[in-house]
């Protein structure tokens, strides 16, 4: 068997597609984890692996991301659901203009993705992703998350849109990845887009000087629409909001004047 089938067996067994992966990097881990279970070679490790549970969990485990969290603050995402997101659906219809930047794994464009689901069809949801680090959007891509990732997200959502991988481990579903497009973005020096409804940075900003700041804040006012809104982390209120030509709305939620 060669690494082409592997996939397809990869596949078929756990729903994971490692065609979104970098070939040559995931190929030569999988090549360690099988040596290092002292298997002969891909067919057999597939063998194994259905027959074993433990090694199944290990194959599983090794392909997940332990860093991420759906629906971080769910105070803030109630003030979505019941204050932003119903303005902005009244002030631009349905097919709101999202992006989600530094959006690391995945978790938060997709957890908006839910999020927007309960207001219009998935079909209407379209949601720009941006992250610099290419790595984890190889991750986010694939939409492979452990237990803890998805301990604070709505149950309806994990029951809806998750399938169960093993033990412990939880694929989210096609339909809620196709509504989001992610691209790598620098927020330092590249373009940003334009005429967005809402823009969702949370935690990164922090890392960076205050002027980095200060010029990351005014872009974002340009690409937002007059009334849409800034959505920022619960360690980066804006202090001098006014002189950027924002409103506070209420914590955390910023709109452009």
């Amino acid at each position: 068997m060669d690494y082409e089938q592997f996939k397809k067996q990869v596949y078929t067994l756990t729903k994971i597609d490692l065609n979104m992966y970098k070939e040559k990097q995931m190929k030569r881990r999988i090549d360690s984890l099988i040596a290092k279970n002292k298997i002969d070679g891909y067919k057999d490790y597939v063998d194994a692996i259905k027959k074993d549970s433990k090694l199944f969990e290990e194959f599983v485990n090794y392909l997940t991301i332990n860093v991420s969290e759906f629906w971080r603050n769910p105070e803030q995402w109630k003030v979505l659901e019941e204050h932003v997101v119903p303005e902005l659906i009244k002030m631009s219809g349905k097919n709101l203009k999202v992006w989600s930047a530094a959006c690391s794994t995945g978790d938060e464009p997709y957890s908006l993705v839910m999020l927007l689901s309960k207001f219009v069809p998935l079909s209407n949801i379209k949601i720009l992703a941006t992250d610099i680090d290419k790595q984890v959007l190889e991750k986010a891509r694939v939409g492979l998350y452990n237990e803890k990732s998805i301990a604070g997200l709505p149950e309806e959502f994990k029951k809806k849109y998750f399938t169960p991988v093993g033990k412990s481990n939880y694929q989210i579903n096609d339909e809620i990845k196709k509504c989001v497009e992610f691209k790598v973005g620098n927020l330092l020096s590249d373009k940003y887009p334009t005429g967005m409804d809402l823009i969702v940075c949370r935690n990164v900003v922090i890392y960076f000087t205050d002027e980095a700041k200060t010029e990351i804040y005014k872009k974002f006012n340009e690409s937002l629409k007059t009334g849409a809104y800034l959505f920022v982390g619960s360690t980066e209120q804006i202090i001098n909001y006014k002189d950027l030509n924002y409103t506070s709305f209420k914590s955390f939620f910023y709109k452009k004047n």
